[in-house]
C-alpha cells in the first residue's frame, strides 16, 4: 500500500497537465514546459482541478514505481507552477563566482578560473561574488547542475574553505596540536 501514490496533486489554476499516447505526460506552467514518459501500465487520471495516480495491480513492481510516478509527476506540477531554487555558498580567500553570458565562472583556489556552461532552462545568479542561487523547473536539473558546481571544490572540514549549499551543515575537525 503506497501512502503516497494514493495522494492526490492539486493542481494550480495556471497549470494544464495533458497525457498522451504511452503515458507520455506534459505539463505546462507560466515557468515553463515538462515532458516524461512513465510506465504505460500505471493509469493518470487527469481532472480540472486535480491527478491522480491509479496502479493496475498489488505486485510488486507495480507498488514499487506506484509512489515514484506520483512523486515525479507532483515535482513537474510544481516545478512549472513555482520553481525550484538552489543556494550555494562560497567560503575561501580570493573564491568567488561570477556569471558571464551563457557560463558560470567559479574562482575557488586552482591556477585559472572554472567555466561551467549553464544547461539549458536552469537560470543562474550570483548576487554577491560569493553566492550562486541556481533556479529552474526541472528539480532533478537544478539539483544536478548545484552538484556539479559544489563539486569543483567542496568544503573541507578543517577551515570550511569550498563551495556549500546554503543549508548544509559542515562538521569541523580539530587539527594537530603542539606536543607537550
Amino acid at each position: 500500500m503506497s501512502r503516497i501514490g494514493k495522494k492526490v496533486i492539486a493542481l494550480p489554476a495556471n497549470v494544464t497537465v495533458t497525457v498522451g499516447e504511452g503515458n507520455l505526460t506534459t505539463v505546462e506552467g507560466p515557468k515553463g514546459k515538462l515532458s516524461f514518459k512513465f510506465n504505460s501500465e500505471m493509469q493518470i487520471n487527469v481532472s480540472s482541478t486535480e491527478v491522480s495516480v491509479v496502479r493496475p495491480d498489488d505486485t510488486k513492481e507495480m507498488k514499487t514505481i506506484h509512489g515514484t510516478t506520483r512523486a515525479l509527476l507532483h515535482n513537474m506540477v510544481v516545478g512549472v507552477s513555482e520553481g525550484f531554487t538552489k543556494k550555494l555558498e562560497i567560503n575561501g580567500v580570493g573564491y568567488r563566482a561570477q556569471v558571464q553570458g551563457t557560463k558560470l565562472i567559479v574562482n575557488a583556489g586552482y591556477s585559472n578560473p572554472v567555466e561551467m556552461i549553464i544547461p539549458q532552462g536552469i537560470k543562474v545568479e550570483c548576487p554577491k561574488p560569493v553566492e550562486i542561487y541556481i533556479s529552474g523547473a526541472d528539480k532533478q536539473a537544478v539539483g544536478e547542475f548545484a552538484a556539479n558546481v559544489r563539486a569543483v571544490r567542496g568544503p573541507e572540514p578543517y577551515k570550511g574553505k569550498g563551495i556549500k549549499y546554503s543549508t548544509e551543515t559542515i562538521r569541523r575537525k580539530e587539527g594537530k596540536t603542539a606536543k607537550k
